[in-house]
Order: structure tokens, then sequence, then C-alpha cells
């Protein structure tokens, strides 16, 4: 028997967004954009917004417990925690975002250079690292207020810079992301094609092997993701 992933590869986590102030006094994460994975917030806690770039410019979306609220890749989205907000994560393509996946906002002279990027968004580990979390958001920060002035000002066409960048970043990633697609994301959809395949046949296929898998929690403290303190579970690999 298989050991299905969770749902159709994705990935779910449990966020406290940061509420330190940032730059422009106020509270939240690091905007950025995904370049090939989907992303869901549920709140469940605490209130806030999430101001986002898109095909549709700039963006606020108020954030309560009960909203639900997701997007597609190349949205550039900020985290703002008005008091406690609380989010639960939800991610496509599980893996991808972890390899890479997301690009901030960083200030185009960052983004134009792999190494001064990496410099800028690699986290040190042990102490200093909540230091150097908010020292990240407030870069993201910086990059994001003159991109967004730019989207208000010129529409859209403002983000096609930004998405550039984002391409030169992870082109070279992209082979291993495929080789991970296939043998997660990729194979879930097939499993669910072979199922329906033997519905149709009148057989009962993947029920015949029912399962039920339990994610444990990665060990230690939260850790420091772009937007705030993360709680993963880790889940049987396919």
């Amino acid at each position: 028997m298989t050991t299905p992933l969770f749902p159709g590869g994705v990935a779910v986590s449990d966020l406290m967004v940061y509420d330190a102030e940032a730059v422009d006094g106020r509270c939240g994460g690091s905007p950025h954009l995904h370049t090939a994975s989907s992303e869901g917030y549920i709140v469940v806690g605490g209130t806030g917004s999430v101001e986002t770039l898109s095909a549709a410019g700039a963006e606020v979306h108020p954030l309560a417990p009960g909203d639900v609220l997701w997007f597609s890749p190349g949205t550039v989205h900020r985290l703002v925690n008005d008091g406690g907000l609380r989010l639960l994560v939800v991610m496509s393509n599980a893996g991808l975002p972890e390899a890479g996946d997301a690009v901030m906002t960083f200030p185009p002279d960052v983004l134009a250079d792999p190494a001064a990027y990496a410099a800028a968004a690699t986290l040190p580990d042990g102490e200093g690292r909540a230091a150097a979390a908010r020292e990240r958001r407030d870069l993201a920060i910086a990059g994001y207020l003159a991109l967004r002035e730019a989207v208000q000002r010129d529409g859209a066409a403002a983000l096609a810079d930004l998405h550039a960048a984002a391409v030169g970043l992870v082109r070279g990633r992209v082979g291993q992301w495929q080789e991970r697609w296939d043998r997660t994301v990729a194979a879930e959809t097939e499993r669910t094609r072979a199922q329906l395949d033997a519905l149709a046949a009148g057989e009962p296929g993947l029920m015949a092997a029912a399962a039920v898998v339990r994610g444990e929690r990665t060990p230690g403290e939260r850790g420091y993701g772009m937007c705030g303190r993360l709680q993963t579970w880790q889940w049987p690999s396919a």
C-alpha cells in the first residue's frame, strides 16, 4: 500500500503573524510572491488584512475569524497584523515553497543579484534569528512600498519587472522542482485518475487499502517564516 500524501500534494501550517512593527509602522510579515504555487488563508484568530498586488492592481482584504481567502502564483501579498492574527495556511504543490518557490519583494538591485538575494533571504541558525527575520522583513517592505506606489500609478504592468526578476532567481531550480512535483502532486493526481477508472469499471480500487495518516508536529519551537512564526507537521513521503 502507498501511504497517501495530505490531499493532492497540499501542505498546511499554523501561522502566528509577526506582531513587531515594520519600517512603515505597521505590524506583519514580509511581502512576497510564489512563482508556481497557490496559497490560501483560513483565519482562526485575531484581526488584520492582507495587501495584494495582482492583475487587479493594489488591493486590501480585511481578515477576521472565519474568513477564507486564496490567491494564485505571481500575486504579491503582505500580511498586516492588527492584533493576534493567526491563520491556517494551505499551500498547493507541497515542497515547492520550501524549495524556493517564494520570492520576496526586495529592492530591484537585490533582486537582480542572486548572491545578494540569497544573503538577504537566508536566516542564520540559533541566536540572532529573530532579529534577522525582522531585518529581512523590513528590506522586503522597502521594495514593496515602492512597488505598490508604482502599481497604484501605472497599474498591473508595474509588476512585470518583479515577475521577470523572480523567474531569473528560480529558473535554475525548476528541474528539481519538476522531479519533486512528479513524485508528489502528479502522483496523487494520477492515483485519483486510476481510482475513477476503477469506479467506472465497477471495482473498489483504492478503497480496499483504506488508510488513516496522522501528521507529526515538527519538533522544536515554531520556525521563523516570511510572515510569522510557523508550526508545521511532518507528513509521510510519497
